[in-house]
């Protein structure tokens, strides 16, 4: 994660400039704190986490990877979705139900210069993501699949990471479907997985 860091400078100055307060020191000929703007992350992040069903085997590894997020980037946000995303995602998985944040609002809400990251196995029915009411949880008017282009379209900077081992993809054909929906942007979620992945967003 720490690969896609940007910093700048921003807001007041709030932190020591070490060296320039050595400088001025021995310019002035006594004690001269210079302080600048604290760095931040710039990098904007919104992350999409497949939940329930076969994504349970997958629990610590992505609570990990949501825990190193939160603490690196200043503004990042995120959603869960089951298997594939359709016209709803939510954030608190026990009000999945009751408490929907409509897939097409996200587009109006977030600038497409996030980077979005999408977090699951990608082993579904075929169905689920080609078809109209492929859905398991409910009727999608719309496919999963016209879903993901309109993220990817809006989110450029978009990838994909999946838990399960990069040798197995090839066994699993709705996996091939994702990752041909995100241009072949889906990384195994290792450390060289996102190695890669955090390059790829950097571009």
């Amino acid at each position: 994660m720490k690969r896609l860091r940007r910093w700048v400078r921003e807001g007041a100055a709030e932190e020591l400039d070490l060296s320039g307060t050595i400088r001025s020191t021995a310019e002035h000929g006594y004690l001269d704190v210079v302080t600048r703007p604290e760095r931040r992350n710039a990098v904007k992040l919104l992350m999409f986490f497949d939940v329930g069903g076969s994504m349970d085997d997958h629990i610590r590894v992505v609570e990990e990877l949501f825990s190193a997020a939160r603490a690196e980037f200043r503004h990042m946000d995120y959603f869960y979705f089951h298997n594939c995303i359709y016209e709803g995602v939510w954030k608190d998985n026990r009000r999945r139900r009751a408490d929907i944040t409509r897939t097409a609002e996200l587009l109006r809400t977030y600038h497409g210069d996030y980077r979005a990251i999408f977090v699951g196995d990608a082993s579904m029915s075929p169905h689920e993501i080609s078809h109209p009411g492929g859905s398991v949880e409910h009727w999608n008017d719309e496919s999963g699949a016209l879903w993901l282009e309109r993220l990817t379209t809006h989110f450029p900077h978009s990838i994909w990471l999946n838990p399960v081992p990069e040798s197995d993809w090839r066994h699993t054909h709705s996996i091939g479907m994702v990752r041909a929906l995100f241009g072949g942007r889906m990384f195994p979620l290792t450390l060289a997985g996102l190695q890669a992945a955090t390059k790829e967003l950097s571009r």
